[in-house]
């Protein structure tokens, strides 16, 4: 640390958010609990809150957009309010072709409606993609440049990657890079420029220093970018791109204003540009939305999420065998507690409805939310056993199983899934591993491929098998008959009840463990478990003969 201003010594102190951060006294209003990390203050709005979910369409939507979504979702229902959907989509260079539709169908699936968006009651705040409200854009930006809050930047590519080098160098540190030579142009150096049509960016002039900012969650912050006095840099963020296009900065702060919203529910990640937003709404005279910036999603080794991994996003978590309202249920606890007496009394469990009663800013946590797939399962459990007894979402669940199903086992029908997951559904995690976990439900066994038949053929006398079976075969007809072929059986052969039921086992599922046998032969029916009986007389044949060979 030799050789370091206490400038320098601040910067490397706060890389986090390559801010400096002083956090003023706090007043008593805004204290936190020590023990809970939640407000004290009462936060939750007492009036209907208007809330937005702003995803950009350049990948997949990720299980932490979800919890945004959700969390606005939920304050906006919370408070008898609105939530509206807007795409952030002016990153052309970064759209992915399909993302836009992949956000409606994640959002949908997990029940989150908006009540204003794309297509959807857009007449007075719409349109809803950034893209369509270049015009919009255009009136906002001609404001800043006539009240001196912004200006237009001429410098080439090369010269500001210079200026970033330079400032990287500099002791101590700044990040801050611009120079705002282009600030000082005359009216007349820019016309010139203009009318030799020389590519230009529009920058926001900031203030020599960022006004503080109260955060709902983390109280009255005061985040300054690090300037070395020596080689003044100023944090001047772009707000127009050279193609016209606004940048995230502006259009989100023009957007949101114009939409009224009231409260801006985001990652935490984007504090450090809070203090670039409020600036522009100070510049335009706007009031700013309250402002909640929610914890990090890490995974179970405390690393940040990344939005890039596959399996994270929505739609392949779908595919897995999640369930929504598991999903849902799931994510919401991301930095929020339920009321502890309702999360004992449930489990945790919370249906949209029950979070729509129960969501409270006050609730709301701090430090950084480790995503533990374990607890998804335990959900994904709940909620399929509960689907098991409602007789719409039985028949939903059987539908939607039927075309995965039916690539593996071609023949099977909508109403065999239902009687399989009424006859195991308690026993699986996700409803895909009917079809892995149970094959012997939809097709004969496969002998050959089978370590249980392996295991089976080894430890038992195939000889006495054989027999059991053959008295078996023509006899397996319902439950309760069964039970009275193998107490007969038993009594007068004299083998005990456990071998003729591994016999009986061999037969109808290949040794596989699972159903009982009286429960599996009501679910085959008395043919398709005969037939089973037969083809297994025919691979004891087989296994017999080769050992009489040897």
């Amino acid at each position: 640390m030799r050789g370091l201003t206490i400038d320098g010594m601040r910067f490397l102190l706060t890389k986090r958010f390559n801010s400096v951060i002083s956090r003023p006294k706090r007043v008593l209003t805004s204290k936190k609990s020590i023990i809970t990390k939640k407000p004290i203050k009462d936060i939750q709005p007492k009036t209907p809150a208007r809330t937005r979910f702003a995803p950009s369409p350049t990948g997949l939507l990720h299980i932490g957009s979800l919890r945004t979504a959700l969390y606005n979702y939920l304050l906006a229902k919370s408070t008898g309010g609105s939530f509206l959907l807007r795409l952030e989509d002016t990153d052309q260079n970064r759209l992915v072709p399909g993302a836009e539709k992949n956000i409606y169908e994640s959002l949908s699936w997990c029940g989150i409606h908006y009540d204003e968006g794309p297509g959807v009651n857009d007449e007075k705040n719409g349109p809803f993609r950034q893209s369509d409200r270049t015009e919009i854009y255009q009136r906002y930006t001609n404001k800043l440049l006539d009240s001196g809050h912004a200006y237009r930047c001429f410098c080439t590519k090369e010269r500001l990657d210079g200026l970033r080098e330079s400032a990287q160098k500099l002791q101590p540190p700044t990040t801050a890079s611009y120079d705002r030579q282009c600030s000082h142009l005359s009216e007349e150096q820019v016309r010139v420029k203009l009318d030799q049509k020389v590519p230009f960016t529009i920058r926001l002039k900031s203030p020599e220093k960022y006004p503080p900012f109260e955060d709902l969650l983390h109280g009255k912050l005061d985040m300054q970018p690090q300037i070395n006095l020596n080689d003044r840099r100023y944090d001047d963020p772009i707000l127009v791109k050279s193609d016209a296009l606004p940048t995230y900065h502006f259009a989100n702060v023009v957007d949101d204003h114009l939409m009224d919203i009231t409260h801006v529910v985001r990652g935490e990640e984007w504090l450090p540009s809070t203090p670039k937003h409020i600036a522009l709404y100070h510049a335009f005279g706007w009031n700013p939305p309250q402002f909640i910036h929610i914890p990090l999603l890490t995974s179970a080794t405390d690393k940040k999420l990344s939005k890039r991994k596959g399996d994270a996003d929505v739609m392949a978590l779908r595919t897995k065998g999640v369930l929504p309202e598991a999903l849902v249920n799931f994510s919401v606890l991301f930095g929020w507690s339920p009321p502890r007496e309702e999360a004992a009394k449930n489990h945790e469990c919370f249906s949209l409805p029950d979070l729509v009663r129960l969501f409270n800013l006050n609730n709301l946590t701090k430090g950084n939310a480790k995503v533990d797939e374990k607890k998804l399962w335990f959900f994904n459990k709940h909620y399929l056993t509960m689907r098991l007894h409602v007789p719409e979402q039985l028949d939903e669940m059987a539908h939607e199983l039927l075309e995965s199903m039916q690539s593996l086992y071609p023949s099977v029908t909508v109403l065999q899934i239902k009687r399989a997951l009424e006859l195991v559904g308690s026993s699986l995690n996700t409803p895909n591993e009917l079809a892995t976990e149970f094959p012997y439900l939809f097709s004969k066994p496969q002998y050959e491929r089978n370590q249980y038949v392996r295991e089976f053929i080894q430890k038992q006398d195939l000889y006495q098998i054989k027999t059991l079976l053959q008295k078996m075969e023509g006899k397996m007809s319902t439950e309760n008959s069964v039970l009275a072929v193998i107490e007969s059986l038993s009594k007068d052969t004299g083998i005990r009840k456990n071998v003729i039921f591994e016999a009986a086992r061999f037969a109808l599922t290949g040794s596989v463990p699972g159903v009982k046998l009286p429960l599996l032969i009501d679910f085959l029916g008395a043919d398709e478990a005969n037939s089973r009986i037969v083809e297994a007389l025919d691979k004891l044949d087989s296994v017999l003969c080769l050992k009489g060979e040897e």
